[in-house]
């Protein structure tokens, strides 16, 4: 930017003598005098002074107007305290002689005639607005974290201290939507406020985290206090989102007149993982820990207790860490790699953590890992590499064998603590996660599975059968799957595709509803053009998943295709419709005809009655109802 306010020296002189009529200082300064100004007044800044450096006339000046006003050649000013004096402050750039300055203004102002009563209100009123925006979390309207480190984690108690996190947030994001999370944040946040006092202080502290601060609470009153605002969450709902249901797990403890809230928010913070480990729970100091459940059931808290694996070949060492660890953990040592094996396979994932030494005489660290990958160990049970070996190698191949962390010797109990805290505290989110997730497709599945039968149930409606034909043939379908795969690989059948192919069996014949009643129901032996009819059964419903259209590359209706049209084959190619023989038929197919013939066989119908079991295994194994293949005939 270049100043369109170019004079000469004569001109600033005889403009700043009229400005000194009015301002106490009056004075022009060029970029040297400025930058020699800057330095003394950072060297100030440094030294701890507030006052005595000559920047803005004889006063120490926070952040240089003048200066700012020659580097953005603009005009600026403020008001500014000098001891207990408010000064305005008033600076324009220029050019004088072609050379760059500031003319620089300075006037003492009248406190008492600065502003009106009125205006003093507003321009407190305006200031206390400010504090609150800077504060304030803008989504849940609490106090956010700069407020804890401004105001807050210094405070001392007595107080009770509780850390609130939202369980399953980030399944909410996953699945409804952030919007969903948003939403959840309010109604928790909006509930705890109704429950407390005015003088209690609720901070959003982390994503999905509370620190409430409860001063003056005694221990019962504050574990009573907590109890009913984990029950006034779980009972909220969300809106729009009535699926949702909240849970909380908190922990709390009670900061004493000596402790200030920083020091005693990581002791609330451990309980409240102990809580997460259960999910939807309250745990304080004391013993009497309730589920947050309708019953109340009482729960020992050594059960919430993580259990860490100390694997050391030296007992001081073992020792040292389990002193670390005490009391928030429980631990469990081992002295040898082979030991460690053993206490895996017994005790599996009620192990929370293993501290695992490198270097131990017969199998090593490296060996241990090994064998937990082998297991699929570490998918579940974290490990912490712990050695005096801090060479490279050692540790990049610790990492790539798939330890979370790594502590060398000497210990630093705060470190270890703290890595072992973080790493359960991250496996604790991780699991319940997974639980959640898993949980959901199971339901997912069991839904998927419901419509299946509905459907398969219409069919045999039509056809007079009794509702378990469906079923017997699924649960035939899937025992022929899994002793098909225990003998032979030739057909690549992992358990999602025995899953697939079990539920899909219930459609063989969905195909019958569009044959006549009369056909599907009579009670004798079918005419030639009336079982040329019935097999049109297998074209009809291949017919109708072919014209699911958008569906038509889901695995799930290609293998539903294939049972629903060629299960009538056999394997000598005499069966229909298209006289596929041999490998010819999808093994699918292949399969849910066996189960088909034998479960017609020994169920009654209305045109025979049930064979025994015995009878219909010689009918089959002597080929009265077609020929099929070999191996699944061993199989049945």
């Amino acid at each position: 930017m270049v100043s369109d306010y170019k004079i000469t020296m004569e001109q600033a002189e005889a403009e700043m003598a009229c400005y000194r009529k009015v301002f106490s200082s009056v004075r022009l300064l060029d970029q040297e005098t400025l930058e020699k100004l800057n330095a003394e007044r950072l060297q100030a800044a440094e030294a701890g002074k507030n006052e005595g450096s000559d920047v803005c006339t004889e006063h120490f000046c926070q952040g240089c107007v003048a200066m700012d006003a020659f580097t953005q050649k603009e005009e600026l000013s403020k008001l500014e305290f000098i001891g207990e004096d408010i000064y305005q402050i008033m600076v324009k750039y220029l050019e004088i002689d072609g050379k760059p300055y500031v003319m620089e203004l300075l006037k003492a102002l009248d406190k008492n005639s600065l502003i009106d009563q009125k205006d003093r209100e507003r321009l407190i009123s305006s200031l206390t607005g400010y504090n609150e925006r800077l504060y304030r979390d803008v989504l849940t309207k609490v106090y956010n974290r700069r407020y804890y480190e401004d105001e807050v984690k210094s405070q001392t108690g007595p107080a009770g201290i509780a850390m609130i996190d939202l369980d399953d947030f980030k399944l909410y994001n996953d699945t409804y939507g952030h919007s969903a999370g948003d939403m959840a944040l309010v109604v928790v946040a909006e509930t705890i406020c109704k429950y407390i006092h005015k003088s209690d202080i609720l901070i959003r502290y982390g994503g999905d985290e509370f620190l409430l601060v409860l001063p003056g609470v005694k221990e019962m009153e504050f574990a009573r206090r907590l109890q009913e605002i984990h029950d006034k969450i779980h009972m909220a709902v969300v809106p729009g989102y009535a699926r949702i249901q909240l849970s909380v797990s908190i922990g709390g403890t009670i900061a004493e007149e000596d402790e200030t809230i920083e020091d005693v928010v990581g002791r609330a913070d451990r309980f409240m993982y102990q809580a997460k480990t259960r999910k939807n729970l309250v745990v304080t100091e004391s013993n009497e820990i309730k589920e947050g459940n309708a019953q109340g059931a009482e729960v020992d808290r050594e059960e919430l207790k993580q259990q860490i694996l100390i694997v050391d070949d030296a007992e001081l060492n073992r020792d040292i860490l389990a002193e670390i660890l005490h009391p928030d953990f429980k631990t469990m040592e081992a002295c040898s790699g082979e030991e460690c094996i053993s206490m895996l396979r017994e005790y599996g994932a009620g192990i929370s953590l293993v501290l695992l030494d490198i270097v131990m005489p017969g199998m090593d660290g490296f060996a241990v890992l090994e064998e937990m990958n082998r297991n699929h160990w570490l998918e579940d049970i974290p490990v912490i590499m712990i050695s005096s070996e801090e060479t490279e190698s050692y540790i990049r191949r610790a990492y790539e064998m798939g330890v979370s962390d790594y502590i060398s010797r000497p210990f630093d109990a705060k470190v270890v603590y703290r890595r072992v805290y973080n790493t359960i505290k991250l496996y604790v989110k991780q699991r319940r996660l997974i639980t959640l997730v898993t949980d959901q497709i199971r339901e997912k599945e069991k839904n998927s599975q419901i419509l299946v039968d509905i459907l398969s149930h219409i069919v045999e409606f039509r056809n007079g059968e009794s509702g378990l034909h469906v079923q017997h043939i699924k649960t035939l379908t899937g025992l022929l799957l899994e002793r098909l795969v225990q003998k032979t690989d030739k057909y690549n059948l992992k358990w999602n595709d025995q899953y697939m192919i079990t539920v899909a069996s219930a459609l063989h014949d969905i195909g019958k509803v569009g044959i006549d009643e009369k056909i599907l129901n009579k009670p004798g032996r079918l005419t030639n053009e009336e079982f040329a009819e019935m097999k049109k059964h297998t074209l009809i419903g291949a017919s109708m998943l072919k014209s699911l259209g958008v569906y038509q590359d889901e695995e799930f209706v290609k293998v539903a295709y294939q049972i629903c049209r060629w299960h009538h084959e056999r394997y000598d190619g005499k069966g229909y419709p298209d006289g596929l023989k041999g490998e010819e038929i999808p093994i699918v197919a292949q399969v849910v005809s066996v189960a088909d013939v034998y479960d017609a066989l020994t169920s009654e119908r209305v045109y025979k009655k049930a064979f025994s079991h015995e009878k219909a295994m010689e009918m089959i194994l002597a080929g009265e109802c077609g020929t099929f293949n070999p191996l699944l005939l061993e199989c049945l």
